[in-house]
This record gives C-alpha cells, sequence and structure tokens, in this order.
C-alpha cells in the first residue's frame, strides 16, 4: 500500500464523539516517548502530521487522520503519564479503555514498544489487558537504529518471554525505526490486508 492522503480531521476527548464508525479504523499507542509520532510520520511520509514533542506525554486526545480516504489512523494518548496528577491519569486511562472497547470498527491497536530498554512493567501489563479484553493487537519494537540485529533479537525475545508467562500464542510484532524507515512496508502491508476483510 502506498499512502498519498493523509489528512488530520480532529481531535476528541472522549470516545462518544469520535467519528461514525464507517471504515476500518488502527490505533496507535505506547508509553510516552516511545517514538509514536515518529512512527506515524515515517507511515504516512508526513513529516509534520503528528506533533513531535520534547515533553512526553503531549497527546492527551484522540487524534484522528484520514488516509487514502478509506480508513482512519488514529494517535492515542500514551500511557504512564510521567507529569500529570493521579485524577488526570485515571481520566486518561477511562478514555483510552473506552475507545478500545468502544469502536466497532477498530482493526487493530498498534502497542509500541521501545527496543532499547529491559521490558517494562507498565507496557508488560497494558499488553496484557488490552489481550484479555480480546482487543486485537500487534507489537510495535521502536528505536532499532540503534542496536545491532542480535540486540533486537534479544530485547524483542526479553517482551516476549514475559509475555509467554500469561499468552497461549504470542502476538505479531513488527520491528521498526523511523530513522532507517524499517517494518514500513511490512505495517503497510498488514493494515492493507486487514482493509480487505473490514
Amino acid at each position: 500500500m502506498k499512502i498519498t492522503e493523509a489528512e488530520f480531521t480532529g481531535s476528541f476527548p472522549k470516545v462518544d464523539l469520535c467519528p461514525k464508525p464507517v471504515m476500518p479504523e488502527y490505533a496507535f499507542i505506547g508509553r510516552s516517548n516511545v517514538g509514536k509520532s515518529s512512527l506515524i510520520n515515517m507511515l504516512t511520509n508526513r513529516k509534520g502530521l503528528a506533533k513531535i514533542s520534547s515533553t512526553p506525554g503531549k497527546t492527551q486526545l484522540i487524534n484522528y487522520f484520514l488516509i487514502n480516504k478509506k480508513w482512519n489512523l488514529v494517535d492515542l494518548p500514551g500511557y504512564g503519564f510521567a507529569k500529570v496528577s493521579k485524577d488526570k491519569r485515571q481520566e486518561f486511562e477511562k478514555m483510552i479503555r473506552g475507545f478500545l472497547t468502544g469502536r466497532p470498527c477498530l482493526m487493530t491497536v498498534f502497542i509500541l514498544v521501545d527496543a532499547r530498554i529491559p521490558p517494562q512493567k507498565l507496557d508488560i501489563d497494558f499488553i496484557n489487558k488490552t489481550g484479555a479484553s480480546n482487543i486485537p493487537l500487534v507489537l510495535v519494537f521502536t528505536k532499532t537504529d540503534k542496536l545491532s540485529a542480535r540486540q533486537i533479537s534479544k530485547s524483542t525475545q526479553a517482551v516476549l518471554d514475559e509475555l509467554a508467562k500469561t499468552w497461549e500464542e504470542m502476538p505479531r510484532h513488527f520491528i521498526t525505526s523511523s530513522v532507517t524507515r524499517t517494518g514500513k512496508d511490512d505495517i503497510l502491508k498488514y493494515i492493507e490486508e486487514s482493509n480487505k476483510v473490514f
């Protein structure tokens, strides 16, 4: 698939204000500072489509982008929210959970994991909770350009080993780098195939 059009269509504070569920949706989420905006910009070939910030946790709304007038890419707030109050954190969690469980046209949630660091409890918990809710998910390992092939393999395996404690079958995963554009074609091909069964 080639992305020829990517258009920002709106930011929404809760799921019932989101666009009508009439076309396939793919959500992207991860801990703050995992490289989500860079990945979205890389996938869409648009440098400033998703705003990249030096301040983690800048995405605080559900952001919609219409791709090729055929499907929606949804940029969700990160989980972790380092610098927000407990009340605000719970508000975000409720919004995210409401979106993930309340969108009939959500095809997949792409959960981003930083490949440069050991498995984080926050990531494992979020992946497990999402899987337990029967929400289709894939893992996206980011920032791999700084690692050797051996380090990437070791890092991804460490996360999969954690998941193996509770998962019978491992979720699919992609290796990516927004710097080298690794994984771009694989993710877009996956979305293209999924769109066929919408």
